[in-house]
């Protein structure tokens, strides 16, 4: 398992929840896995080149993940979070 920490703005799409535990072997399956559970969320944090949208970050532990095909392993902690931007 793998857990996964969603931002406020992907909340809305996980019925409230902050952490939510995945399966998945890599960061684009553990997306697979977090969008059956909760459907359309995955769309929101990457695009339809399976790129990571460049409003978001990934980090699998204290490390950047630049792509969603990064690996995983057992017990890993993403944190996928929203860049803030204004001026």
């Amino acid at each position: 398992m793998v857990r996964v920490l969603l931002p406020s703005q992907l909340q809305s799409y996980s019925r409230g929840a902050s952490r939510v535990e995945v399966e998945g072997a890599s960061v684009a399956a553990a997306l697979d896995d977090l969008d059956r559970q909760f459907p359309g969320i995955r769309f929101r944090v990457v695009d339809e080149q399976d790129r990571i949208r460049p409003h978001m970050r990934i980090y699998v532990g204290p490390e950047r993940a630049l792509d969603i095909a990064r690996p995983l392993g057992e017990g890993d902690e993403v944190l996928i979070f929203g860049a803030l931007s204004g001026g």
